[in-house]
């Protein structure tokens, strides 16, 4: 009844259509039309106001006017300083006398595994550097008026700077006399906070590279606000309690870093890319190389070392992926069914990464794990997450992963295979200048810090309206 009486309805209206399907088909139609011409139009009253762009294709970015001496010419100071102290061998010695020719304007990235695992920076920057003719393929479109842009990036390379000071000067690098990171951190973050960009959101729509857990260590507190892209926010909730020294004060506060605002950002891997053609017969069940010993959260991997050092197709080294570890991990994660990935010092390593790029399941032991790119990658559609209860049960581990069929197997490697670009910075271009790959890590990280945008406008818009002298508490937004 109530189905006539809306044909009747819907006929009265159009008077030309005397059918109850013919009117039923004209009102979706009207329906349809009314709703492309009120979408369609970019003006119409119910787009927000708060938009971050014009188009969703694109975020607009203005990079922040920084001297040389705090992005490129670290790379200058780097191909130019002693050999690190912390490496019994530096390749990227060898390197400079052979491979790098002399007065580049854009150096290489170091190739020391210490600090190429955070080289984010380097081909972040890269891809604003590359001329406009040259970037149709970046999901980043930068302009030169920061009234203009959706957000301001801070082009200072963090982690070189930071590793500068702990490859030639360790014991300084907690202080800040004699410290140079702290100097230069200094800098980036007196100039600006001058800027009136700074002055207009409160920081809050800057971006920072921070990919180094110490990374602007000395300054965090000042650019909390901003967003940061970060590998994970391991390094930011405390400090041990050997640095510290039990004194709150040192103590890192949780509202620095959030979801909400921040970007998980891939390591780099060390380990180079197997195509699926290439993958051969996998005969050991679990591959792990790395340090034993960890502070923190690396207690669940001694534990774990203890449990499965003995076990029958199970392979634990100890290590780092330099000269000699290099060719052992690839070997070992190659051969290898499942690649262990615990917690160490931080939720996260790049070994996670190096083990996609062979092909080798992760098996990630890490109950606090922040991810990059979720809600565009499904980590679980080629990796297994185990709680840490569960794998430091005796037995447990090894039985769960030999109850994966080969058709599991096989699934999670091809799933792997597909994805293996979205974790690659390196664009193939001398000095990161040239196009980037559009399905690649540095488009991913734009796409990301995209999505955050409204809500960080929202913010912005909140602090203008709060009256003079009102101070709102920072609190946890967690989620």
């Amino acid at each position: 009844m109530a189905l006539k009486n809306s044909a009747t309805t819907i006929s009265s209206f159009l008077c030309s259509v005397p059918t109850l399907f013919l009117s039923f088909t004209a009102f979706l139609l009207t329906l349809s039309i009314s709703f492309f011409f009120l979408f369609s139009n970019p003006r119409t009253q119910f787009v927000s106001q708060i938009t971050p762009s014009e188009s969703h294709d694109s975020i607009k970015v203005y990079v922040a006017d920084l001297p040389r001496s705090l992005n490129y010419g670290l790379l200058d100071k780097y191909w130019s300083s002693a050999p690190d102290s912390r490496l019994s061998i530096d390749s990227d010695r060898q390197i400079t006398s052979t491979h790098v020719p002399k007065n580049l304007k854009f150096g290489p990235y170091p190739e020391n595994p210490l600090i190429k695992q955070y080289n984010a920076e380097y081909w972040i920057m890269g891809d604003l550097m590359t001329p406009d003719d040259l970037r149709s393929g970046s999901f980043a479109k930068r302009v030169f008026d920061a009234a203009e842009a959706d957000i301001v990036f801070v082009p200072f390379f963090a982690t070189l700077s930071a590793e500068l000071q702990l490859g030639t000067a360790k014991g300084a690098f907690r202080k800040k006399m004699g410290n140079e990171d702290y100097e230069r951190q200094r800098e980036v973050v007196d100039f600006v906070r001058k800027t009136p960009a700074w002055k207009r959101s409160g920081g809050r729509d800057h971006v920072f590279v921070l990919t180094d857990p110490v990374a602007m260590w000395h300054v965090r507190t000042e650019i909390a606000q901003a967003i940061l892209l970060v590998v994970d926010f391991g390094g930011w909730y405390k400090l041990d309690s050997k640095s510290s020294n039990g004194s709150s004060s040192d103590m890192i506060g949780h509202t620095q870093v959030s979801l909400i605002k921040d970007v998980i950002v891939p390591y780099t891997h060390l380990l180079p890319k197997l195509q699926l053609s290439e993958d051969q017969r996998r005969h050991k069940l679990l591959y792990f190389k790395g340090a034993k010993h960890r502070h923190r959260g690396g207690i669940v991997r001694e534990k774990l070392w203890d449990l499965l050092v003995n076990e029958p197709g199970v392979v634990m080294e100890e290590g780092f992926p330099d000269a000699t570890g290099r060719e052992q991990s690839i070997t070992g994660m190659r051969t290898s069914d499942f690649c262990l990935h615990p917690a160490g010092d931080t939720p996260t390593s790049c070994r996670l990464f190096d083990a996609i790029q062979s092909l080798c399941i992760p098996v990630i032991v890490s109950d606090n794990i922040e991810l990059p790119f979720e809600g565009l990658v499904d980590y679980s559609e080629f990796s297994v997450f185990v709680a840490v209860s569960d794998a430091l049960r005796p037995n447990w581990l090894v039985g769960h992963l030999r109850s994966f069929s080969k058709e599991q197997k096989d699934k999670f490697r091809r799933n792997m295979s597909r994805i293996q670009p979205i974790f690659e910075y390196d664009n193939g271009y001398p000095g990161g200048i040239g196009p980037i790959p559009t399905d690649g890590a540095v488009n991913h990280i734009w796409k990301k810090v995209h999505q955050k945008l409204p809500l960080i406008k929202e913010a912005i818009v909140r602090e203008h309206r709060k009256p003079a002298g009102v101070s709102i508490p920072l609190r946890c937004q967690c989620i």
